[in-house]
């Protein structure tokens, strides 16, 4: 497939063979997202684990310090004074089984996060299959199981991102926007990278930053060197 003129442009600026330190490539990265619309930067992390072991798995959830760039439209469910509490702390939607009847019957996802009270969990898992393959499914690990919802909106509005293996060892992130200038980006970066290491399993092997790129949404991936940041 033949890339566009923008893309190859930005390609030039990039050394494929080089791996950057942060710094340089969160300039770079900035650099190379000559879009007409604000383009949200990504980090991807292949890791030296092997997600199909339960032992290996790497996931969790962290503020970034400059916000994703996107305030998410958080879905709670919840009922009595949970739902209550969901509603005047700013969830976009608050719901039990009618919630769940309208995702069934309407294929409904006008929401990009769910948050669940842990009573909630059996309602919950009727959808399990439709929003696991999403990413969507509450989990306590990410703080989007829990009675604290208050707290959870206000994380997840001021920025909480999860991160998780995918099936090919690799997390995929967003640490923010173009527009966020290479000193955010790097600190969002080195948040996410640092809450990576730190969930290091015991049972991991080896190098476990096996690879560190992020690009921007329509530009070339550039590599950060691992070595400075392990």
């Amino acid at each position: 497939m033949k890339k566009g003129k923008k893309y190859q442009d930005s390609a030039k600026l990039v050394d494929s063979a080089k791996l950057y330190d942060v710094d340089e490539a969160m300039d770079l990265v900035v650099k190379t997202a000559k879009a007409k619309f604000d383009e949200t930067i990504e980090a991807h992390i292949k890791l030296g684990v092997d997600s199909r072991h339960a032992d290996q798995q790497v996931r969790g959830a962290i503020v970034l310090p400059n916000g994703t760039g996107k305030v998410p439209k958080v879905l709670v469910f919840a009922k009595g004074d949970k739902a209550k509490e969901a509603e005047e702390n700013g969830a976009d939607f608050v719901g039990a089984e009618e919630l769940v009847q309208k995702i069934q019957s309407e294929n409904w996802f006008g929401f990009d996060v769910v948050v669940a009270t842990p009573d909630m969990m059996g309602v919950v898992g009727r959808i399990g299959k439709v929003l696991g393959p999403k990413g969507l499914m509450p989990n306590p690990k990410a703080g989007t199981v829990t009675p604290d919802v208050a707290k959870a909106i206000a994380e997840l509005k001021s920025g909480k991102i999860e991160y998780r293996l995918d099936k090919t060892n690799i997390i995929h992130c967003p640490i923010g926007k173009a527009s966020f200038g290479k000193e955010k980006l790097a600190e969002n970066f080195n948040t996410l990278l640092g809450a990576v290491v730190k969930a290091k399993p015991a049972a991991a092997k080896g190098q476990y930053l096996r690879s560190v790129a992020v690009a921007s949404t329509m530009g070339p991936g550039v590599k950060v060197n691992p070595a400075k940041i392990d």
